[in-house]
């Protein structure tokens, strides 16, 4: 996969935006002003993504190309390294299990529109 699969797959969910917070080398996606995606620009070797605690720690176990948040919450971000033997599939079911934790969080009128879309 490259970074403009990657981008168009998370835009093509529900209020979507896409920012630069952390300065022009790293691309964030955020749903309704929550990031659920983390990427740099410079090089598409690398995305973190929010998990849920427990899966968290079983994928690190079960991935050698998975570890904790790179400068994130270890508890609740794991980032998956792209130059290993993760496919295009398994990235983007958990690119969804990143969206969705972050939208269950939401307050429940936002869920409520997101669900509508």
């Amino acid at each position: 996969m490259d970074i403009e699969s990657f981008r168009d797959y998370c835009l093509s969910k529900p209020l979507v935006t896409e920012e630069l917070p952390f300065g022009p080398d790293n691309l964030v996606f955020k749903v309704a002003g929550k990031m659920f995606a983390l990427t740099p620009l410079d090089q598409f070797n690398r995305v973190s993504l929010k998990c849920d605690p427990e899966l968290a720690v079983s994928l690190r176990e079960q991935y050698t190309e998975v570890n904790g948040g790179y400068h994130l919450n270890k508890k609740h971000w794991n980032t998956i390294d792209l130059t290993g033997m993760i496919g295009d599939d398994l990235l983007l079911q958990w690119v969804d299990h990143s969206y969705d934790m972050v939208v269950k969080g939401l307050p429940k009128s936002q869920r409520e529109e997101i669900l509508s879309q």
